[in-house]
């Protein structure tokens, strides 16, 4: 019996969803039962890559072979009972297929390993509660969370007590270690937070946490959304990355006194010079920019977006904050953020600092200029930044090139597209 039939047998499995995401990180899978288990451990199952979405595929090509990592099989009875999760890294005639995210991250771990490095991530998933009103149109789903500052709001939390608490002891029955709930800092807004771990399984657990409230959501006829910015004038919706490093048992961001080493603080000046081109791959659509790019603050007062690649220390206004000398936590992605893309990018930026020695100056300073205004002028910065490149080439070249392209692509068909906005503007302006 394989350790993945073992796994599903001891846990009650009936069916296992052998789960990937692309490069836009759309989870795709396909649901197994349990008598299946030893091909799907063995052969993994099969998938018509062009159909799944940004998966580097034509209709001509072969087959993706969706591998599952038994390290990562997840029991979700609270869904359906029965039901399990196994999450796979896409091959192609027998390899790693290089377009994958999971591969791509994988990679990335493989070149911090050969530097001695271990990489452990926690990540802040935040995200909006919505319905759909009589007309169609998206609302909060709690009609009382109307405050100006909503955010800790205890009563806020206590409206959605069932929703929040059975997301908890999900993650909780997982081992997440889940250890606060909160209502943020927009109307409608939440955000579930979970103990730290290996950078791979961190990455695994927001794509499986993003499915959990996605479908548990639907269930309270809810619409659960991390769309970077849904409201104009609300909060937008971050997914910030907590970083840390180690050698062994060694915490080589820890330096002397209290504050972070000289490694750590090469790391930062190599996200830092890295920030344009990384804005691609950490607020990945056209509506990211409506978050970072915003020059008004929200109805709360302000809007938790870096607009400048800048770093700090216990200062929620910057790029990078260092809340303390184990970590630093990125603040420039967001929830369309893929997980596996995001870290990877990081890392090698991060990485590519440690290489050369880079100073990020003083606490408060950052290379010049703001952050990319529009999705498209990210992707330009991603096109000359060799380390992203590679970064993304990892596992096998044409894949920065490929995601580039769908990028561009993505923001053409918003710039062609006539918004209401628009029709306001200029429908009797002339």
């Amino acid at each position: 019996m394989s350790p993945l039939a073992e796994l599903a047998q001891a846990s009650g499995t009936k069916f296992i969803l052998a789960l990937f995401v692309d490069l836009n990180g759309k989870p795709c899978a396909k649901l197994v039962p349990v008598e299946a288990v030893e091909q799907l451990a063995s052969e993994g199952v099969g998938f018509a890559g062009y159909a799944v979405g940004a998966m580097g595929q034509q209709p001509k090509d072969p087959d993706i072979m969706a591998m599952p990592d038994v390290a990562s099989f997840t029991p979700i009875p609270f869904v359906k009972e029965g039901l399990a999760l196994v999450h796979c890294d896409p091959h192609v005639e027998g390899k790693p297929w290089p377009f994958a995210p999971r591969v791509i991250l994988k990679a990335a771990l493989e070149r911090a390993a050969e530097h001695g490095f271990d990489t452990w991530v926690g990540a802040e998933v935040e995200y909006f509660l919505l319905r759909r009103d009589a007309e169609g149109r998206l609302v909060t789903a709690d009609p009382h969370d109307t405050a100006a500052q909503p955010c800790y709001d205890a009563r806020g939390v206590f409206r959605m007590y069932d929703h929040l608490t059975s997301i908890s002891t999900a993650m909780n029955s997982l081992g997440w270690g889940n250890y606060a709930n909160d209502h943020e800092d927009g109307n409608g807004q939440f955000e579930q937070n979970f103990e730290y771990a290996d950078a791979l399984t961190t990455a695994d657990r927001v794509i499986t946490l993003r499915y959990l409230l996605s479908v548990m959501a639907a269930e309270r006829d809810m619409v659960a959304t991390f769309m970077p910015k849904p409201f104009t004038d609300r909060t937008g919706s971050g997914l910030h990355l907590h970083m840390s490093l180690t050698q062994g048992e060694d915490k080589v961001f820890v330096g002397e006194d209290g504050d972070v080493s000289p490694l750590a603080k090469s790391f930062v000046a190599g996200i830092l010079d890295h920030a344009c081109a990384l804005q691609s791959v950490i607020a990945p659509t056209v509506n990211s920019y409506k978050r970072t790019g915003v020059t008004a603050s929200s109805a709360s007062g302000a809007t938790w977006a870096p607009r400048t690649p800048t770093y700090g220390g216990n200062d929620r206004t910057h790029y990078i904050r260092i809340p303390d000398s184990t970590r630093i936590e990125v603040r420039g992605g967001d929830g369309s953020a893929n997980p596996y893309l995001a870290i990877a990018g990081l890392l090698a930026a991060g990485l590519d600092g440690v290489e050369r020695g880079a100073d990020p100056g003083p606490l408060g300073s950052g290379p010049a200029g703001a952050l990319p205004l529009t999705l498209l002028h990210a992707v330009e910065a991603l096109e000359e930044d060799k380390v992203l490149i590679g970064a993304l080439d990892a596992a096998g070249s044409g894949v920065a090139e490929y995601f580039a392209g769908l990028k561009r692509q993505e923001f053409f068909d918003w710039h062609s597209s006539v918004s209401p906005w628009e029709t306001e503007r200029y429908l009797t302006a002339f």
